[in-house]
């Protein structure tokens, strides 16, 4: 936003905000500077200059003056109730439509947030660090903490004062994809996106009734109802290609009460197996391996041999990990895991 427009809402704002009773369009037009300056007082101010067709709104220029003002007037309006601001309109007895923001129906209730609130509020935030509402998301948590809603110590002071602990729960998402997704799943619009499986050259062309996201492990997953496949499907964000383009139409599927994308992505990735799987993993790489191993032995020469669970899925997952593992066993996942990796290389 332009800072001369920002002034110029911010002015009219104030102004509704402050009035105390209903002001009219002409009133308005009279009292913010950035309308006069850029289209006169209009009526209010102009009688008596001693030009009767300026004075009295008559002439051509003062007719395009007043649709010009009217126009942008009804944009500052409609911007400022996008914003938040609650403004009413009251007809007062000349028939004249006024204008007024009452403080009592733009004031929020006190809000007071205890720790656990407050923790999810912040982990909701540091979603938006990498997306287009990071701002919005700082500020909001800022104006809460300033008006005493926020515990102390739960939002990170300004100016480098007091750093981010180590520790911290941090949630990014910087795929993006993640953002027309977030829109699509709360406005429940279809999807329709290019998506490249792990084991796959080229992308596919998928057509989605988005339902949920949900961060696993690092990763953004969406759930949703796969048109093509009549199933519903998981997908991984970091692997959509392209733009996600949204249809004006509604879902032919419905929306389950509960969405357990986790739970999908486990199975996928063998974390509900009952079998077992060994393999050689180079020193210093793979943690995620790591931290489900259920046994570890170092090697001499700059690997680890681990045993690891094992379930359908678990060959696209080693995959991604390329030169650093080395399937040992079972026959089937080491041949899974090659003809994966062949047809990458082919793609």
């Amino acid at each position: 936003m332009a800072i001369a427009k920002a002034e110029r809402l911010m002015n009219l704002a104030l102004c509704l905000l402050g009035a105390r009773r209903p002001l009219t369009k002409r009133e308005l037009r009279a009292s913010i500077e950035a309308y006069v300056e850029a289209y006169g007082p209009g009526e209010a101010v102009a009688f008596g200059s001693g030009e009767a067709g300026a004075a009295s709104g008559t002439g051509d220029g003062a007719t395009g003056s007043e649709e010009s003002f009217s126009r942008m007037f009804e944009r500052d309006k409609d911007d400022l109730r996008e914003l938040g601001l609650v403004i009413d309109t009251v007809d007062n007895l000349d028939g004249e439509t006024g204008y007024v923001a009452r403080r009592d129906s733009n004031r929020l209730p006190p809000i007071t947030l205890d720790a656990a609130e407050a923790t999810a509020l912040g982990l909701a935030a540091r979603v938006w660090q990498q997306a287009r509402l990071a701002a919005a998301a700082s500020g909001a948590l800022q104006k809460l903490h300033a008006a005493g809603g926020m515990p102390p110590g739960t939002i990170p002071e300004q100016g480098g004062e007091r750093q981010l602990s180590t520790l911290e729960p941090h949630i990014p998402a910087r795929e993006a994809a993640f953002e027309p997704l977030m829109l699509a799943c709360r406005d429940r619009r279809p999807v329709v996106f290019d998506y490249r499986k792990s084991n796959a050259a080229r992308p596919e062309r998928r057509h989605v009734e988005p339902w949920t996201l949900e961060c696993w492990r690092g990763h953004w997953y969406l759930a949703g109802w796969d048109r093509e496949r009549q199933a519903e499907r998981v997908f991984r964000l970091s692997r959509i290609t392209g733009p996600v383009r949204s249809r004006a139409a509604a879902f032919t599927a419905p929306v389950p009460d509960q969405v357990t994308v986790r739970e999908t992505v486990e199975r996928w990735a063998g974390e509900g197996a009952t079998s077992t799987a060994r393999i050689r993993l180079r020193a210093g790489a793979g943690y995620p391996l790591r931290a489900r191993a259920l046994h570890t032995r170092e090697l001499d020469d700059g690997w680890d041999e681990l045993e690891i669970p094992y379930g359908h899925g678990l060959d696209a997952w080693l995959v991604e990990f390329g030169p650093d593992v080395v399937v040992l066993e079972p026959a089937e996942l080491r041949a899974d895991v090659i003809d994966r990796l062949r047809a990458v290389a082919k793609g």
